[in-house]
């Protein structure tokens, strides 16, 4: 686990600088900086938006009785994306728009589904009831 970490913590920010050097070189140091703000605030615009639309549902459910496990899904992911996009660069931007998109996100949450029942199955994660 700690050396999955130590390679998160060291590629990313290595991947992320060879794509600032390689925009800013084809487009200039200006234009890069004004896309990686243009990139921030739509995605900030989206973070909030998408956030509302999450809120309401998961209201709905519990109004219905119901367990809103897919929205609370949702949300983290909608949460997680945002945290992305809060990390100047183009590869987060990517992956933090990728976790917003409704499209995008419902993929992501059937593999992550199929990823939690293979770790329940196989006695990887305990559920403990009180």
């Amino acid at each position: 686990m700690l050396l999955r970490l130590f390679l998160l913590f060291t590629i990313i920010p290595v991947v992320e600088l060879y794509l600032l050097i390689r925009v800013g070189r084809l487009i200039g140091a200006l234009p890069t900086v004004a896309l990686i703000l243009a990139i921030s605030m739509a995605g900030a615009w989206l973070v909030r938006a998408q956030g509302f639309a999450i809120l309401g549902r998961i209201q709905t459910e519990l109004a219905q009785g119901r367990i809103p496990a897919g929205e609370l899904l949702d949300g983290a992911l909608v949460l997680a994306g945002g945290i992305l996009l809060l990390t100047p660069g183009f590869f987060t931007d990517f992956l933090g728009l990728f976790f917003l998109t409704p499209p995008t996100r419902r993929i992501i949450k059937q593999f992550l589904g199929l990823w939690l029942q293979r770790k329940l199955a196989s006695g990887q994660f305990v559920i403990r009831r009180f």
